[in-house]
């Protein structure tokens, strides 16, 4: 991770903070960090939490411990430290991606669950308007993700949603969910027919394709005989890749950001089942998909170019995102199908 990298993941964890109501500030432009002063914590430092403290109402202390608790899992950081007034202290991991690769993979469609929720009991009440079903069945499905024991029952909770027709007949079950989940509750759901477009201005059609993009990948990997390996960073500058007998990769910008958007899911899984807003999944999908479609070009030789390590870590990365990207729409009960 390079601290151009690091400001990215800093800045990405403010811009939650906000999305979260956890800070009521306006997102910087960027987030400066430098190397740690000898003698101080880590190795790299930001003052970021004493520029945002003023604009918030709160001291920087505070908004230090915010920002840190959505860095925790950040691919890349080893440790967070607060010091001082408020000064955020990082020490970087080795081959940061290549262990959010493994841990993607490991875990399979339940990456990004979690017992954060264990102990809470949410009851629903039975809901008769249709995007209040779709909605609430799907904020269950969020809630149990994340250890909540979560249902329906007489009395429960009341889903709040803006009223909106389930058109199944008219759209397919895919499309329908989407048009009702992709906006927030209390917005107009989508329009219908646009989710039936086979175009990149279709979010619904580019998750699902890039999805598709990596069953075809890894097709094709195969019929040239690269195997997805998760070992170096895909973005690794030379000296790690070496250490790892892989390559540097020659596009770690593309890398880093799918890397970034990986590293999110459970945040986004959390927040989603907390806010009762799968829409916060959609988005999140999203973007997943478009750091995806910008990385995949980098993934397989082209032309006399030799299979490497580089070539089966790339792979591995692309693995991981369909991993995420069949993982969130199954939450959304959407399919994701291998070709489109």
């Amino acid at each position: 991770m390079t601290p151009a990298d690091l400001s990215l993941t800093v800045l990405r964890a403010v811009r939650r903070a906000v999305d979260d109501g956890a800070l009521r500030v306006e997102v910087p432009p960027r987030v400066k960090v430098e190397r740690a002063r000898p003698g101080g914590a880590g190795e790299y430092a930001s003052n970021v939490a004493l520029t945002l403290a003023r604009s918030a109402g709160r001291s920087a202390l505070d908004v230090a411990g915010i920002i840190e608790q959505r860095l925790r899992d950040a691919p890349g950081i080893r440790r967070v430290e607060i010091t001082g007034p408020g000064f955020l202290n990082f020490t970087l991991q080795r081959d940061a991606g290549g262990e959010l690769v493994r841990t993607v993979l490991a875990a399979g469609s339940a990456y990004g669950h979690g017992t954060a929720l264990a102990g809470t009991t949410v009851r629903f009440a039975e809901a008769a308007e249709p995007r209040a079903v779709v909605v609430a069945e799907t904020v269950v499905r969020l809630l149990r993700s994340q250890g909540a024991d979560a249902g329906f029952g007489g009395g429960g909770e009341r889903m709040y949603v803006r009223p909106g027709a389930y058109d199944v007949e008219g759209l397919g079950a895919d499309a329908a969910r989407w048009a009702l989940l992709r906006a927030a509750p209390h917005d107009r759901p989508l329009d219908g027919p646009p989710l039936l477009v086979q175009h990149e201005r279709n979010p619904l059609f580019r998750v699902r394709y890039a999805y598709s993009r990596v069953r075809r990948l890894l097709v094709n990997g195969e019929q040239l005989g690269v195997t997805p390996a998760p070992h170096a960073a895909p973005g690794a500058p030379a000296h790690e890749a070496a250490a790892h007998n892989a390559p540097a990769h020659d596009a770690p910008i593309e890398a880093t950001a799918l890397l970034g958007v990986l590293g999110d899911h459970p945040v986004v899984l959390l927040a989603a089942a907390r806010h009762r807003a799968p829409d916060r999944v959609a988005r999140h999908l999203e973007a997943t998909a478009d750091a995806l479609l910008a990385f995949q070009h980098t993934v397989l030789p082209l032309g006399d170019e030799k299979p490497s390590a580089a070539h089966r870590s790339r792979l591995a990365l692309a693995e991981a995102a369909g991993t995420v990207l069949a993982g969130g729409l199954s939450v959304l009960g959407i399919s994701a199908p291998d070709r489109i």
